[in-house]
């Protein structure tokens, strides 16, 4: 009988030179590169270069990326006409998703699928991103459009477009590290529907806006939002055991701990835990930082299950002043470096993806006084390219 594999656990369906994780050294490495170690030394956009290019950039290879970047900042009129017709009941990943198609749709030049094609777009939608999440979340509260700013690297250009201010040194710091950890992690649930999707050979547009509709889910990219909303809900650490009392006994899911990949503990904790200690003593907040210490320790002492990266980064986005709706939002301005380095990836190297599955529903029946014709019965069929 054959073995199912449910979610794919344990199947290695390619090879992949962009990420892996380092089982000796418990590290997420992105092409070799210690995450930890990016974090603490790199700019986004030095990261993003390395995910595409496969190396670190040059002053001068930076100094060119940085300035296309620049270039494609501002929020499309046909973008922003887009988002303006949506509902503010939208959830924002819908937001962010139907702005990508309409980005996507006003590329004159989308037939061309050259390497050099391709990655102008990524660095295009890479520089488009913080303008679409910052003006949803500006709109959501009544507030008009913040231009960008050519004299802000990205993330303190984002936190200005969103906020409406300059944010401290330290807070575009936090913010940085955040982007780089949430860049890029290997063949996960979003960034495997972007290769699906590229493998058909579909276009860039279309593999992000799969990718976006992957990361949206509560398993995958939804988690730091269910993170904040579970911190609200406990309100502070002296309720932390009552409430995690009734959630168990309810088998509720506690979102923010585990990993399919991590079973001792997500690697990019440690560094987004540090920015977050950081953000609370900035912002004057302890209370926050014990609730989320007292939440940790009481259930990876029962569960004995440890946090993931968006266990730090829910609290972390809130401080800097992000809605809690916008939280997943921001993991997809990190991760479509991510997913564009492996969209082109894909493209390199490419097949089909194209599994088998396993029947397991009713044996073959037939319609009562359906009476086949003989010969259309038993005729060959041209065999077809495609399902």
């Amino acid at each position: 009988m054959t073995e199912i594999k449910k979610g794919l656990a344990g199947v290695v369906v390619d090879y992949t030179a962009i990420s892996k994780v380092n089982p000796e050294t418990n590290s997420l490495l992105y092409r070799g590169y210690p995450v930890q170690e990016l974090a603490a030394t790199q700019s986004f956009e030095s990261v993003a270069y390395l995910l595409w290019n496969g190396e670190l950039p040059t002053p001068e290879q930076l100094a060119a990326l940085r300035a296309r970047e620049r270039q494609c900042r501002a929020l499309l009129p046909n973008v922003r006409v887009a988002i303006d017709l949506l509902p503010l009941t939208a959830h924002p990943m819908d937001v962010v998703r139907t702005a990508v198609s309409v980005i996507g749709a006003s590329d004159p030049k989308v037939a061309e699928d050259s390497p050099e094609a391709d990655l102008d777009r990524s660095i295009r939608l890479f520089a488009a991103l913080p303008a679409v999440v910052a003006y949803d979340q500006r709109r959501r509260r009544g507030h008009d459009l913040v231009e960008p700013r050519d004299d802000l690297d990205y993330a303190a250009n984002f936190l200005w477009m969103t906020l409406g201010e300059e944010a401290a040194p330290l807070v575009v710091d936090a913010f940085t590290v955040s982007l780089i950890l949430y860049a890029e992690h290997s063949f996960n649930a979003s960034t495997f529907t972007a290769r699906v999707i590229t493998s058909t050979l579909s276009d860039l547009y279309s593999a992000v806006v799969g990718a976006i509709g992957a990361l949206k889910g509560a398993l995958h990219g939804g988690a730091n939002e269910a993170v904040m909303h579970i911190l609200d809900e406990i309100g502070s650490a002296e309720n932390v055991v009552p409430w995690l009392d009734r959630a168990l006994a309810e088998k509720q899911k506690v979102m923010g701990f585990g990993h399919r990949v991590y079973k001792h503990g997500d690697s990019r904790v440690p560094t987004m835990r540090a920015a977050l200690v950081e953000l609370v003593e900035h912002y004057d907040r302890p209370d926050l930082l014990a609730l989320y210490d007292a939440l940790e320790t009481e259930f990876v002492a029962r569960k004995g299950i440890y946090p993931n990266l968006d266990y730090p980064s829910g609290p972390a986005y809130h401080l800097m002043g992000f809605d809690t709706e916008t939280f997943t939002p921001l993991f997809v301005a990190a991760r479509i470096v991510g997913w564009t380095a492996h969209i082109r990836e894909q493209r390199a190297s490419n097949a089909l993806i194209r599994p088998l599955s396993e029947y397991n529903g009713p044996a073959e029946r037939h319609v009562a006084g359906y009476e086949a014709d003989d010969a259309s019965a038993t005729a060959e069929r041209p065999e077809e390219a495609g399902d």
